[in-house]
């Protein structure tokens, strides 16, 4: 359902993409977007990578901070751009967190 490891992405330059994002900070939560589960899907649409993600609700007031470094990192990979599409089916919900978290926060699945 979420991406929070390399091994769930195929692509080797979507991978390294992947990565990157890992240094992307939900501010309100003090973790990367990827260890969050924030990122349900990866793939490339007309030669530029395309997120397909969430937030952890709907109204988050640092979503437009989170999109624009998003935007500022994949550029440090040398992409002109990133298409990134917000889905919030389903809903993000703490179970789709990476491992390390669930553990961190106390989340069971």
């Amino acid at each position: 359902m979420s991406i929070t490891r390399e091994d769930q992405v195929e692509d080797e330059k979507l991978r390294e993409v992947l990565k990157k994002l890992r240094e992307v900070i939900d501010p309100e939560i003090g973790a990367n977007i990827v260890d969050l589960g924030l990122i349900y899907k990866m793939e490339w649409e007309n030669g530029l990578p395309k997120i397909v993600m969430t937030w952890t609700t709907p109204m988050c007031p640092v979503g437009p901070i989170i999109l624009a470094d998003i935007e500022k990192k994949v550029k440090e990979l040398g992409y002109p751009d990133v298409i990134i599409e917000l889905t919030f089916d389903p809903p993000w919900e703490p179970k789709m967190m990476s491992e390390t978290l669930k553990v961190k926060y106390g989340v069971e699945d």
